[in-house]
């Protein structure tokens, strides 16, 4: 059994606010890789307790946000890729997402976002989605199975509208209502900082369940996930939010086969 963790840190108990914690010159980036690490080795030791042979890791924050000495040794890290699929091929099994946060405009989420704080909505084949739905896409074209998925509340349940029967942990919730469509890119990013969060450790121990759980249920009963497929062709479109004397605008890429070869683009402009 072989199983494909995406990270992202936005989603992670103790993660406060971007500015603070999410890009590089971030003062405390170090302390949200170890933060994010801890609970990608929760998941990986749940994993490997129910059955797993082997586990790659990607880090799939833009900055990057996995400390790769403080990995679990068993599992392997991918970072430095060329664009989507990043790296699925054939011979995974299953996929989990861990740290990952809302798609943009999300009511009550925790530094939503899709790609940037700058996106308004992304939307394939006309469905809403956000960075867990665009990867979980590319990924069922590999023959994958999501089964779990760690992150706010939010997160959580945009998860398991796309993955019925996906095992989802939520180790925070974001207390602002609203989608923040009014904002710009700067005004957006600092809107849905707040949140209640769990201590790290619980985090911890839930994710590790969380995992177990999933891995156990896919080997015994592969059915009871159910994802949300879409036909072709398709057709990506990014809404980008006003900025400045920057209108709003958007852009598309399509493709009459493949998610994954549509996601890498190129994207062009849509003249509506």
């Amino acid at each position: 059994m072989k199983i494909l963790i995406m990270t992202d840190i936005e989603g992670v108990a103790g993660i406060i606010n971007a500015e603070e914690w999410i890009y590089p010159s971030s003062k405390y980036k170090e302390e949200g890789k170890k933060l994010l690490t801890a609970e990608v080795n929760a998941a990986i030791e749940g994993f490997f307790e129910a059955g797993a042979d082997e586990i790659v890791v990607v880090d799939g924050h833009g900055s990057g946000a996995i400390n790769i000495s403080l990995l679990d040794s068993r599992a392997y890290l991918q970072r430095g890729w060329s664009g989507y699929p990043f790296g699925l091929d054939f011979t995974f099994d299953v996929l989990a997402h861990v740290g990952q946060h809302p798609k943009s405009g999300t009511d009550f989420g925790h530094l939503c976002h899709t790609g940037s704080f700058g996106v308004l909505e992304y939307t394939l084949n006309g469905l809403p989605i956000g960075e867990f739905g665009q990867f979980m896409f590319c990924a069922l074209e590999f023959g994958m199975t999501p089964i779990f998925a760690s992150g706010d509340y939010a997160f959580t349940k945009e998860a398991e509208e796309l993955v019925p029967g996906i095992e989802t942990v939520y180790v925070k919730r974001g207390v602002r209502p609203g989608s923040g469509n009014e904002c710009n890119p700067k005004e957006y990013e600092r809107r849905n900082s707040g949140a209640i969060h769990c201590q790290p450790k619980r985090a911890c121990a839930m994710i590790k369940e969380g995992a177990k759980c999933a891995l156990e249920r896919f080997i015994k009963e592969p059915g009871t996930f159910k994802p949300t497929r879409l036909s072709p062709p398709y057709k990506g479109v990014y809404h980008y939010r006003a900025d400045g004397d920057k209108n709003e605008y958007k852009t598309y890429a399509e493709h009459e086969t493949s998610i994954s070869k549509m996601m890498y683009g190129p994207y062009r402009l849509l003249d509506e």
